[in-house]
């Protein structure tokens, strides 16, 4: 099988400075897993790493898709699987970095999707929400699927409408889907790598972060695709630091508010990314302050991981 390296973990814990080094100790190439930083124009509030960053590492899917198209598992799927098969031609390594854990878990397990076009009933189920409330449509997916409606927020409103689409179409609920695609076998030889650190820390750092995307001018960056015609309904906007400037710029809430809930959001968010990664097998856990914050000791250890490959 064809080696495959993922580096995960929540948000800002520092996956992406992390990777560039593990690319050049392992002459690899890196391969977004991130819903938001795949789209043209989206740049501070996605934390985008910058081709000057990137240090000669080839990045893919990153700034790829215009801010009008859409974006979800499948055609990440699609795009990642070529990005793996270009890199394994050239004689490297494919490193999978990014939060997404259900986008990196199609890859390694090879889940099936349905194409199907699911739009009419996603309108559908987008003017529900819309009419009735988050709580409302969240209430319908758990009379239908009891173990979806656990584990998604009523908030998220993309995924509870993805598993009520997906039961309205399958007349069967997607975690017994999930369930299943979950207990196939890998098809890659992977290493599988959650960076993690303090809860304290990593809550510090989204807080500043998010101080800093104001001071480099997010609110501008969310006006600007505001103006372009972009809204909320859009996916590229429906990322944790563009939807809060939008209902800043919308006048449902002041700036200090629509900050105070990115940092919020945020947190949460990183809360649901642990999560998810604790459940899955043969991970192994790199916590940064069992190695005295040292990049150099993590990738020894790292390294050390893959060599066994």
């Amino acid at each position: 099988m064809d080696k495959l390296i993922i580096l995960t973990g929540p948000t800002a814990v520092g996956k992406s400075e992390l990777s560039i080094k593990l690319a050049k100790a392992i002459n690899g190439e890196i391969i977004s897993a991130d819903s938001i930083q795949v789209y043209k124009e989206l740049n501070i509030g996605s934390a985008k790493i910058m081709p000057e960053e990137m240090q000669g590492i080839r990045h893919y899917l990153i700034d790829v898709l215009e801010p009008t198209e859409d974006f979800n598992v499948f055609i990440f799927k699609k795009m990642a699987k070529e990005a793996i098969e270009d890199i394994i031609f050239q004689g490297k390594i494919p490193i999978i970095v990014g939060g997404t854990g259900f986008y990196i878990q199609s890859i390694i397990y090879d889940i099936d999707f349905d194409e199907e076009d699911n739009s009419k009933i996603r309108l559908e189920l987008e003017e529900l929400a819309r009419e009735k409330g988050n709580d409302y449509i969240h209430g319908e997916l758990a009379k239908v699927d009891k173990a979806s409606a656990m584990k998604i927020h009523p908030n998220n409103t993309k995924r509870v409408i993805r598993a009520l689409e997906y039961y309205r179409l399958n007349n069967k609920p997607i975690s017994l889907h999930n369930e299943t695609e979950r207990a196939k076998e890998a098809v890659f030889d992977a290493k599988y790598f959650v960076l993690n650190d303090k809860r304290e820390l990593l809550y510090e750092r989204i807080n500043k972060r998010v101080d800093k995307m104001i001071q480099l001018g997010l609110v501008e960056e969310v006006s600007s695709l505001l103006d372009k015609g972009l809204d909320s309904s859009y996916n590229s906007m429906q990322g944790i630091g563009y939807k809060e400037i939008v209902e800043y710029l919308d006048g449902k809430c002041s700036l200090d508010e629509a900050v105070d809930n990115i940092k919020k959001n945020t947190r949460h968010f990183a809360k649901r990314q642990l999560t998810w990664f604790r459940r899955e097998e043969k991970v192994n856990w790199i916590e940064k302050y069992e190695y005295k914050y040292d990049d150099e000791r993590i990738l020894s250890k790292m390294t050390e991981i893959i060599g066994e490959l």
